[in-house]
């Protein structure tokens, strides 16, 4: 059930409904639990097993980790890692590692005869995976007190708004917020309507339209010249964005207009003006959760520079893993964490160690750090890596092994606008008093700009690019 679906607005409707229509918070809690399992298991019921596993040890793992004293919680935090790693191992990566070690035996000259499964990738396993694995160990570290509610506990595992593509929430940030009764009164209805609307166009009018063209150059990278291969990868840079942004702006306005507040994901990350900005600006639930769970657990920049190094690499190379099963994400990984240790070492050795402030040097910087994202994202959307080398080998070199074009200057000034369109919104971004528009104004206005925005919505429905994750 995707966000931009007809029967999921008819859903939202019934849900937003039943749920201020509720007095007791305990049966809006139980109400927006069942809600969410709904929601889930409308893709495959099955495994919503999966969910009840991951909660239940995590909730006796984290009263226990509370409670017992040294290697006894150490024993309980390491119970609930190993189901939660596992789980998302099997279904996930199993097939990745008989793969790799077959073809790494095969180097070898060993006979190796292990087979692969025939494993479905439960939608969203990786995001709620990694918000159980916060719980467990925000307890560990006694940053957090272990909820004795198992509704809670269940309810913040499976909330439907942002349960299958994020943002990766934190326990500490929304079991208080279970704890007390939602008010209608403080919810901002045409704030957060809109921003659904901004999320609904990202998605279903730009990424939508974007993807054919994308899906054209990437089935058969040999086939097109270094122009199309130019436009693609610029076109999937926006696809990509528009597709995940989109989908945490409905899931943040959806959670909002239930009374509940998830965290923001993006913040223009285009517009960053070196690498490390870029990914304080891009999925920013991830990024924050790898360094506050990866990074500075492997010792963060303390200890020399090739120590601190190492830990960039690692959590890029685990953080290229985690988005999928394959080696282009590794290497998608590891080509920005080669990039922030560039970065470190540049601002280390040649800049006077504050923040340049030279427009010259800014905009250049901001050009090169696109640049490379682009290149990156070639390693990211190619369905093998024989295809990512070609398109990058024509991105970077010019060098093309077909004639074919999908590029037209109509796509080029598309683009153009859609830049032009997103540099002004965010100059202007949360400067409109919507409070003081009428609301018989506000609605027609509404509702004429989403008809308009229907018009521009391709027909059928394409999954969100992170449901894959």
């Amino acid at each position: 059930m995707l966000f931009t679906e007809y029967r999921f607005f008819a859903f939202f409707a019934l849900v937003f409904c039943v749920h201020w229509a509720l007095r007791s918070n305990h049966t809006r809690k139980l109400w927006l639990l069942l809600c969410s399992y709904c929601f889930y298991a409308a893709w495959d019921w099955r495994f919503l097993s999966l969910i009840l596993i991951s909660t239940t040890v995590d909730y006796v793992a984290g009263l226990r980790v509370a409670r017992e004293q040294d290697d006894n919680r150490r024993a309980w935090l390491v119970i609930s890692l190993a189901t939660n790693l596992g789980l998302l191992a099997t279904f996930k990566y199993f097939n990745f590692f008989i793969e790799s070690a077959a073809d790494l035996f095969v180097l070898l000259g060993i006979p190796f005869g292990a087979e692969s499964l025939n494993i479905v990738l439960p939608v969203g396993i990786s995001f709620y995976t990694f918000q159980t694995l916060s719980y467990t160990i925000d307890i560990y570290r006694r940053r957090l007190s272990p909820t004795r509610d198992p509704l809670d506990l269940a309810l913040f595992v499976a909330f439907f708004p942002q349960l299958v593509a994020g943002p990766i929430v934190r326990a500490a940030h929304f079991l208080p917020q279970l704890r007390a009764s939602r008010q209608f009164a403080t919810v901002a209805v045409k704030p957060l309507l809109c921003l659904f609307f901004l999320g609904f166009v990202k998605k279903a009018c730009v990424a939508d339209n974007l993807a054919p063209i994308v899906d054209a150059y990437f089935s058969q990278p040999e086939a097109f010249n270094a122009a199309s291969a130019w436009l693609a990868t610029v076109a999937y840079a926006i696809q990509i964005y528009c597709d995940f942004s989109g989908y945490s702006d409905m899931a943040i306005a959806c959670a909002g207009l239930l009374g509940y507040q998830l965290p923001r994901n993006f913040s223009h990350p285009y517009f960053a003006g070196d690498i490390a900005s870029f990914w304080r600006r891009w999925h920013i639930s991830l990024s924050t959760w790898l360094r506050d769970y990866l990074y500075v657990p492997l010792g963060g920049n303390r200890g020399n520079r090739l120590f601190v190094y190492r830990n960039l690499m690692i959590t890029m190379l685990l953080g290229g893993l985690w988005h999928g099963a394959a080696w282009n994400f590794v290497i998608w990984g590891g080509l920005h964490g080669v990039a922030l240790v560039v970065h470190r070492e540049w601002r280390s050795r040649i800049s006077t160690g504050g923040r340049d402030t030279n427009m010259a040097h800014r905009f250049g910087g901001g050009l090169l750090t696109f640049y490379w994202v682009c290149l990156c994202w070639i390693f990211f959307r190619a369905p093998d890596l024989q295809s990512a080398l070609i398109a990058a080998r024509s991105f970077t070199l010019f060098q093309s092994l077909g004639d074919a074009s999908v590029a037209s200057p109509g796509w080029w000034i598309l683009i153009s606008g859609l830049a032009l369109v997103h540099g002004v919104s965010r100059r202007f971004e949360g400067t409109i008093a919507l409070d003081r528009v009428p609301a018989w104004l506000f609605a027609g206005a509404y509702g004429a700009c989403f008809a308009l925005a229907l018009a521009f919505v391709p027909r059928g429905y394409t999954p969100f690019i992170y449901f894959q994750f």
